[in-house]
Order: structure tokens, then C-alpha cells, then sequence
């Protein structure tokens, strides 16, 4: 088969959907016989090949500075491209025109096209609403949103989910075609082993520090003021043993100066590309931290449990299903202290205990090529159904 990804959430120091199609693209070469194709924005327009690989990068503006996400405005280019190579399926990850684009050229070649639902936005953008609006101002963009994402998502073949939960309300609005598809670990990798001492001398971190760890996006969708001011209240304790170790950029980086300031004890790293260099830095921190709220899968604490690194964070989003030990202690409420508590909680439990947990349910539920050996179960049955001359039948085939 042809397979083609199709994503505008693509950068050179983007996270999950990045991880994602890179663990796609290794199980194709490793595992199959297939060619997978690749289209993102980009700097410039050119076509790379590797072997069975392909990457189509279109010249893009950039969003910001900092994540290096670019707007891809050329769909017509995209749909050239995709008549020229005629892919057998198309996955597209997000959810705005390029969505739009990816239905018209799965009509028009007669392909199957599907939608990967990688994050719920409207919760990430409501907050925002609900504080400067008031609740019916919350209501009516959810209604807003509501309707666009059923009249969009409902034409797939199927629309991907990365949890349950997600898949069940999805379900309820009206997508029907809603699926679970969990995502996993490089659990090569991402393995448990001894507490990286030699990290710690190379970034300057005292032997007795207690180490919390953050990788992510530096941005108000992750939560990240409420860790960086639960982190603070820490470190005005009389014994506060706490170092925050962040990796990641964004435009909230601008608040990281003041708490390095204020606190002495923050260290950050822009951006790491390697699984096995990233691996270090979980098994080298006491806890993980995550303060994301809406989060639909939460694919770095799994990372970090794999490693034997328990995480703490804030109770209540679709990620809740994805932490093996230690949820109980998680925060009730999204506030700086409730986080504090929280993490104080788990710095007295036995995190070697609990860690061992996590990293033993990870790996025995979470590789991904059976991540992989599912959606190519899907795939297969989507490239069959269009043979059938009353696929092209189906409402979901016909646009709005």
C-alpha cells in the first residue's frame, strides 16, 4: 500500500503528533513492505526521498517563533501532489483546511481518507472563554465547536481517538465513525534502569536534590503557570529540596527567567530529538510532572512511567487512563497549590516501588508496533470497502 500522512502539526521540535508519524514511518520500514508519504509545511517546497519514505515539505509561514509551526496555506499544491501519487489510504492530524483538503482528494481519487483526532481543542480553547467571557460565551463556542467537529470528523472512513473516554463523547455529538486507537512507547528505548547520577553532574544538579521533570510544549493549553507557580511554593518551604528540570520551548518560555531568578533551581534544555538521550533524563529525575488539563492521551507520561518514573499532575483529563500507579495522590483541583500538594504527596511514597509498577503495566501494553498492527487492520478493511461501488454511497462519502 501507498500510505500518505498528511499534518500541518508537524515542526522540527513539535511533540506527540511528530513522535507519532516517526514511529509510523519505523514500523513501515521495519515491518512492512508498504511506502508511506509525508506532507508538511516547511521553510522551502521540495520532495526527499528515503527509500520507502517520502516527505513533501511546502513553504509555509511560521505561527511563532518558538515551536516553528508553519501555516500551510498551498493546498492546492498538496492536492497536485496527491494526484500524482495516488495513495492507497490518507491519514489526516488535524483538524482545520488541511482537513478539508485531505476529504476532497480522498473523493476525488476514490481513497479512503482518515481523520486522527489527536487533540480536543475546544477544552484547551474554552478556558480561555469561560475567564474572560462567562459561561454563555462558553456555551456558544462549544456549540460552535460541536457542530464543525461533527460536520468535519463524521466524513472520514473512520476518525482515530486516543482514548475511550474521548472516543465515547465524540460518539455521542455524532461521529459515529469514532475508534479507539491508543498510542504507544518505543519500549526499546524507553526502559527502566539505574538513576542517571552522570546527568546530574553534567547539568550541575546537587546529588541530594529531589528532581521533578517536565517535557512539553512551554504554552497555556500544557497548564505550564500553574506548574512553574506550584513549583514556587515548593521552594519556599523551609526544606525544599526541589529542582524543576523543563525540555521543551514555546511561547511561555518567557516565564521561566524570573523562576530561575527567584528560585535557583530550574534548569532548561530547548529540545531533545533522541528517545535514548530523552531516556536518561527520565530515569535521572525523582518525579515527573504534567499539569495539562486536557490532555487526550498524555504519550510523555507513558515515556516517563516506561522508565520507572512516576508522574504527578492534576486528576480529571482523558490522561487519566494512562497512569499506571500513583493517581490516587494526583491534584483534585487545577491550582498552583493543589499541584504543590499533590507533588509533595508522592515525593514521600516509595517512588521506586511505585515506578516499578508503572514501568511493568507500560511495557506490557503499550509497543508500538501493536499500535501499528491495528491500524493497518483498518486500513486494509478501508482499501477493501472502496472497491465496493456502494461505498461511494455512504453519506460520509458525499460532503456536506
Amino acid at each position: 500500500m501507498k500510505i500518505c500522512d498528511l499534518t500541518q502539526f508537524y515542526s522540527p521540535v513539535s511533540g506527540g503528533v511528530k513522535r507519532y508519524i516517526t514511529e509510523k514511518r519505523r514500523y513501515i520500514e521495519s515491518c512492512t513492505e508498504d511506502e508511506h508519504y509525508l506532507i508538511i509545511p516547511g521553510e522551502t517546497t521540495r520532495h526527499e526521498a528515503h527509500g520507502r519514505l517520502h516527505t513533501l515539505t511546502i513553504q509555509s509561514p511560521r505561527l511563532d517563533r518558538t515551536s516553528r509551526y508553519r501555516l500551510l496555506l498551498n493546498t492546492m499544491l498538496v492536492r497536485d501532489f496527491l494526484d500524482d501519487v495516488r495513495p492507497d489510504v490518507i491519514e489526516s492530524g488535524d483538524p482545520y483546511h488541511v482537513a478539508w483538503s485531505a476529504l476532497r482528494a480522498g473523493r476525488e481519487l476514490h481513497i479512503p481518507v482518515f481523520g486522527f483526532y489527536h487533540s480536543h481543542f475546544p477544552e484547551a480553547y474554552l478556558r480561555t472563554v469561560l475567564k474572560y467571557g462567562g459561561s454563555w460565551l462558553r456555551d456558544a463556542v462549544m456549540a460552535y465547536a460541536q457542530d464543525y467537529i461533527v460536520r468535519l470528523y463524521r466524513q472520514f472512513h473512520h476518525t482515530l481517538v486516543p482514548s475511550d473516554h474521548l472516543r465515547d463523547l465524540l460518539i455521542n455529538w455524532g461521529v459515529g465513525n469514532a475508534v479507539t486507537l491508543k498510542l504507544g512507547v518505543d519500549l526499546e528505548s524507553f526502559r527502566p534502569g539505574p538513576a542517571d547520577t552522570e546527568l546530574r553532574r553534567e547539568l550541575g544538579i546537587s546529588p541530594d536534590a529531589f528532581v521533578l521533570l517536565y517535557v512539553g510544549r512551554l504554552s497555556g493549553e500544557k497548564n505550564i503557570a500553574t506548574l512553574l507557580d506550584a513549583f514556587r511554593l515548593l521552594k519556599r518551604r523551609k526544606s525544599n529540596p526541589f529542582h524543576l528540570v523543563i525540555i521543551g520551548d514555546g511561547p511561555l518560555r518567557r516565564l521561566l527567567p524570573d523562576v530561575r531568578h527567584e528560585t535557583n533551581a530550574l534548569t532548561w534544555r530547548h529540545y531533545l530529538n533522541d528517545n535514548s538521550l530523552l531516556s536518561r533524563y527520565y530515569r535521572m529525575a525523582n518525579l515527573f510532572v504534567h499539569p495539562g488539563v486536557c490532555e487526550t492521551f498524555g504519550l510523555v507520561v507513558l515515556e516517563a512511567q516506561a522508565c520507572g518514573c512516576p508522574a504527578a499532575g492534576i486528576r480529571g483529563s482523558y490522561m487519566d487512563a494512562n497512569v499506571m500507579a500513583g493517581l490516587d495522590l494526583w491534584a483534585e483541583k487545577n491550582t498552583p497549590r493543589a499541584l504543590a500538594e499533590a507533588i509533595l504527596r508522592l515525593s514521600n511514597q516509595d517512588l521506586v516501588a511505585l515506578g516499578k509498577q508503572a514501568s511493568d503495566a507500560v511495557h506490557s501494553r503499550f509497543g508500538w508496533n501493536r499500535v501499528f498492527n491495528e491500524l493497518w487492520k483498518y486500513y486494509s478493511e478501508a482499501h477493501q470497502d472502496v472497491l465496493n461501488p456502494a461505498y461511494y454511497g455512504k453519506p460520509s462519502m458525499r460532503g456536506n
